[in-house]
């Protein structure tokens, strides 16, 4: 007895696989459906699929029968780049978008939840045909996606850079910030509680969060339901100057509750 053996689909998983065509178009700069679907044994509709994924997110340019390379850092980590696979981060990152107006200027730090939602909003195309956003970030990985978006000003903070994270930190970066206001802030922590508020491992990342905080008139935080109900090493901010938390939690989840007994607003997805 034979066993039919598995999809070339299910064998490369799509993150993995929209990685390879993101090399592919770094080396060759222009790749065909035809020639891409031969190369990674996939079909032509497959292919196609993913051409439309990658021109959605900007990293690369459709073509007719294929796509171009756009100037996008291809050399950053996958993980950051796409968030293709996590249902969650994704019903995260769209409903944080949706709470962005036109023409705000939103100050971000860095994390795959919140590299997911700048995305989003960069995809936004109301927000694109509305005029010039602007995005103020710490993290270098979501600078280099949004400094090439035609409606988006991109303003990168200096500082010493965590390789871990691609974020900036130090006294140059909170110089900057202290000099800016913001329209809102989205934030990704480590852990948020009604009781110790937001908080996140290292000292320097929570000094640039907060003061990212204290000059914005909005703030969300964006995270996913295993961050709540806990607490880490530095303190952020406490729970009553959070607006808006974005989460996977259920509505009727105990942290979800006490947080809105704080006045924190908080949409479940």
């Amino acid at each position: 007895m034979t066993t039919e053996p598995a999809a070339p689909e299910e064998i490369l998983g799509r993150a993995a696989r929209l990685a390879t065509l993101l090399d592919l178009v770094a080396t060759r700069g222009r790749l065909s459906v035809s020639e891409t679907s031969e190369a990674l044994g996939v079909s032509a509709a497959t292919i196609r699929r993913d051409f439309a994924e990658l021109a959605r997110r900007r990293l690369v340019t459709r073509q007719h029968g294929g796509v171009v390379a756009a100037s996008v850092a291809y050399e950053l980590p996958y993980r950051y780049r796409s968030s293709q696979g996590d249902g969650e981060l994704d019903r995260i990152a769209a409903a944080a978008a949706a709470l962005v107006a036109p023409g705000e200027v939103v100050a971000v730090n860095g994390g795959t939840t919140t590299t997911a939602t700048v995305r989003a909003i960069t995809a936004r195309e109301d927000l694109a045909d509305a005029g010039e956003l602007t995005v103020v970030t710490n993290a270098l990985n979501i600078a280099a996606e949004t400094v090439l978006r035609p409606h988006v000003r991109c303003v990168s903070l200096g500082g010493v850079a965590r390789p871990e994270s691609y974020e900036v930190t130090g006294p140059l970066a909170e110089l900057v910030v202290s000099q800016l206001w913001f329209d809102l802030a989205i934030v990704g922590i480590n852990a948020l509680s009604a009781e110790a508020g937001a908080t996140c491992r290292y000292e320097d990342e929570a000094a640039i969060v907060r003061a990212m905080i204290e000059r914005s008139r909005r703030v969300i935080v964006v995270a996913s339901a295993d961050k709540l109900g806990g607490r880490t090493f530095a303190a952020i901010c406490p729970a009553d100057r959070i607006d808006c938390l974005v989460t996977t939690a259920p509505e009727r989840a105990e942290e979800v509750l006490a947080l809105r007994a704080r006045g924190v607003g908080v949409v479940c997805v």
